[in-house]
Formats: structure tokens, sequence, C-alpha cells
């Protein structure tokens, strides 16, 4: 009498072993993964039904699925490699920006010796673009008109001149944007100044640890100086 098994049944532990439900010894190698793939496809050919054997199209359809298990396998190793890069390729990135200031999004301006840096980043050119500082108490030191500016990043000084023309105190000074392009209003975000000092990296990536903000992504950057 001739031993047979159901076709169904060798697919399903093929499917199982595809997609590690077998015992411990299983394992994520690639090769391992062909080798066991392929001993279950030839033990199910030895086994097959003489009445109902496998045809061409489900032996092709097997062996599809081999191809697709390597393919997953040698994609994963792919991207892994590609992110590794990636993150190399950053943390050079990020450690050449040592010593130099960044521009990032926030309002405050640090004045030391009478000079400050800040900037504006427009979401659209403007034809009128200001930008008006004010002291701790909220009140408004100085108005600077800029004028029309096209859209993007751009880096501002401040000489600490009060709008009287008298010299402020160095300290902590905050600041607003405002923009408009033909009376139209022009989304304008306000860009603080911060050297980076050191580097860092942790499980998401590549971070800045920048003097007077804090903690940044390298995506937070707006302008490098």
């Amino acid at each position: 009498m001739v031993s047979t098994v159901q076709n169904s049944g060798v697919s399903s532990a093929l499917m199982d072993t595809m997609n590690g439900k077998t015992s411990a010894s299983s394992k994520t190698d690639v090769e391992e993964t062909q080798d066991r793939f392929l001993k279950l496809l030839v033990t199910q050919m030895k086994n097959q039904d003489p009445m109902n054997p496998l045809d061409n199209a489900q032996v092709t359809s097997q062996f599809a699925q081999l191809s697709t298990v390597s393919g997953i396998n040698k994609l994963n190793d792919t991207m892994a490699s590609m992110m590794a890069g990636y993150q190399a390729n950053q943390t050079l990135q990020a450690v050449s920006m040592i010593g130099h200031g960044v521009l990032s999004a926030g309002s405050n301006i640090d004045l030391v010796k009478s000079s400050a840096l800040m900037g504006v980043e427009l979401a659209d050119s403007a034809t009128k673009v200001s930008v008006t500082i004010r002291d701790a108490s909220g009140k408004e030191v100085r108005k600077l008109e800029l004028g029309a500016q096209k859209a993007g990043s751009l880096p501002l000084t401040w000489d600490g001149k009060a709008e009287d023309g008298s010299t402020v105190a160095d300290g902590r000074y905050t600041f607003e944007v405002g923009a408009t392009n033909n009376d139209a209003k022009v989304t304008a975000t306000a860009l603080q100044f911060g050297l980076v000092d050191t580097v860092s990296t942790d499980a998401k990536g590549v971070k800045l640890n920048v003097n007077g903000m804090g903690t940044l992504n390298l995506a937070d950057v707006r302008q490098i100086l």
C-alpha cells in the first residue's frame, strides 16, 4: 500500500516554517531558511498522492514562495546596511557642526556685548516683514522693518539699540515676526540662534546639544552659520 500525505498538510507545514512557527531550532539565517524550505518541498513531492500529484503550477508556486522568502531576507539586510550608513553619515555631519552656530525655531535672543543673532523663516515670499523685540517684562524695545524678502531662512543681527537709539543692557530678550504679501498674511517663524556644544546619539538618531536651546534633532536646524 502506498503511503500518502495530503498536499494541504505539507503546504501548511511549509508555510509555518516560513512564518517561524516550527520548533525552537528554527533560525532566521537566509541559507537555513532556503534549506528547510527545499527539504520540505522535496518531502512533499516524494510523499504526494499518486492519484493527486503536484502539477507544474503548484511546484512553480512553491518556488515562487521560496524566492519571496529569500527576497524579503535580502531586502531586510540591504535596508539594515543602508540605515547603518545613513546613521554614520548623520553622525559625521553632526560632529562637523560642533562649534558652529545654528538657527532653529525659537523666540529667544541672547544679547551679549550689544550683539545678538536671530533669524526668520518665511513659508512664501513677502512684501513686508517686521521683527518686534521685547524685554523680559514684555515691553517693546525695538521694531525692525525688513521690507520685502524671499521665502526661506533669513539670518539677522541686532546691535542692542532701542527704538530711541539708546543701548539696552545685555541679557535675554524675546522677539516675534510678522509678514504679509500685499496685505495677505504669510506664515513666518522666529528662529533662535545657538552654538552647537556637543553631539550625542540614541535609539532615535543623532542629537545636537545646543547652548541655550537644549537638545535638537538635525531636522530641527533651519540654517548653519
